[in-house]
């Protein structure tokens, strides 16, 4: 009955009932790898991200529309569905679309869906295979479980803050957040990882089970070396800015119209760069002939590093750099990559059309199968867009119905 789709996990029905980021990726992602995902929003509001602006969406007029840039980052290869969950015919026609998923995603508050019968306990009766992913804030359980969660808190209380920013006493210190919602991202990451693990495991055993994912959790699980660095070593990596708190020359160095990132990880690679700048000789000064030594007299380091790369630009650099083997790049903005030979030989802008927002990029997915590519078949939809051809081809609801259903303000 669904509609013919491709890719590793095409056949595979997903019901997408979450808001805002973290969720929707996830939605996005088993999207494009070949699920078909039905997007519930609610009855005459949609997604609360597609009001978060500005930048808004234009017309074809130039002029801002009322939908948000944002919603177009994490919507697409969705067909959308509005419901009235409130009312109880509502919370039964998301139930019986559930009997008929192998994936649930939500993202309410702990407990919301409960009280509407759209909870794990209650949709597993009815579907033992369910697969059924919570995104909340603080997770299912704990003394946080109750409270709502966003990006922003979450990279303020689960560490990232603290090792994010300029280093007490330079200037603009003091904590920062990360720019773009990576704790969403990393959510959003870690469901997919979830459901395909399931859906593996059902393989085996037949049987679905419930996801508990939290933003805290994911944060944290992505701190990695400030981690480590603090429960094995007890030591606070604390803010280091642009310098990496364990390799060095590794940060951003100015040259002559501007700045450049260079990035060196291991002796081997000093040896190249001393040699790549005119002073081979570094690479057997004892202050600079390990990691640990330059790490040690980075600040002496970064003012003959900086000395050495007088008289040349940018680009003039990046290339004497990158025939040196030393890794090397500028710093682009996200204008600059627009027009990146990188980015347009593998085709990282996916322009997609809608027929009434006209064309929409998004950022490809950065998968690469060789047998089973991603796809991109529909743009991020308009709330509702789909409630009447979803519930014809998922549950076989008639004209009769779905017009009654209207009538109710229901769909």
């Amino acid at each position: 009955m669904g509609m013919k789709s491709f890719g590793p996990i095409a056949g595979l029905r997903v019901l997408d009932m979450t808001r805002v980021i973290a969720g929707p990726y996830a939605g996005q992602i088993l999207g494009d790898l070949g699920a078909e995902v039905v997007k519930i929003e609610r009855q005459g509001e949609g997604d609360d991200v597609r009001r978060v602006g500005p930048p808004w969406m234009k017309d074809r007029d130039g002029k801002d529309t009322d939908e948000s840039t944002y919603f177009q980052a994490v919507n697409r290869n969705k067909r959308s569905v509005t419901i009235d969950f409130s009312t109880p015919e509502g919370a039964a026609i998301i139930a019986e679309l559930a009997s008929k998923s192998d994936v649930f995603l939500e993202n309410y508050r702990t407990g919301t869906l409960a009280k509407y019968g759209l909870d794990y306990e209650s949709l597993q009766k009815m579907n033992p295979g369910l697969i059924y992913v919570s995104l909340t804030g603080f997770g299912q359980t704990g003394p946080y479980s109750g409270r709502s969660g966003y990006d922003y808190l979450a990279q303020a209380m689960a560490g990232m803050m603290s090792v994010t920013g300029h280093p007490d006493g330079t200037p603009g210190a003091g904590p920062l957040r990360v720019g773009v919602p990576v704790v969403d991202i990393c959510a959003g990451l870690y469901a997919v990882i979830g459901v395909l693990a399931a859906v593996n495991d059902r393989h085996q055993t037949g049987q679905g089970q419930a996801i508990d994912i939290s933003l805290f959790d994911a944060q944290i699980s992505t701190l990695l070396n400030a981690f480590s660095s603090w429960f094995n070593g007890g030591a606070e990596l604390g803010r280091t800015g642009n310098d990496h708190p364990s390799a060095a020359p590794y940060g951003v160095y100015p040259v002559d119209d501007g700045h450049i990132l260079i990035a060196t990880f291991n002796d081997r690679e000093f040896v190249r760069l001393a040699t790549a700048v005119g002073h081979a000789d570094w690479a057997i000064d004892e202050r600079f002939s390990t990691n640990g030594a330059r790490v040690a007299n980075r600040a002496v380091l970064a003012d003959l590093l900086t000395k050495a790369l007088q008289g040349k630009g940018k680009e003039e650099w990046v290339r004497v750099f990158n025939e040196y083997k030393v890794s090397s790049g500028p710093i682009n903005t996200v204008a600059d990559l627009e027009n990146d030979p990188q980015v347009l030989a593998r085709d990282v802008v996916v322009q997609m059309t809608h027929p009434e927002k006209g064309t929409i990029k998004t950022a490809a997915n950065p998968l690469r199968f060789s047998r089973t590519p991603v796809t991109y078949r529909f743009a991020p939809p308009l709330a509702g867009e789909h409630s009447e051809n979803v519930l014809r081809d998922w549950l076989g609801v008639d004209d009769a119905r779905l017009s009654a259903l209207k009538k109710a303000k229901v769909i």
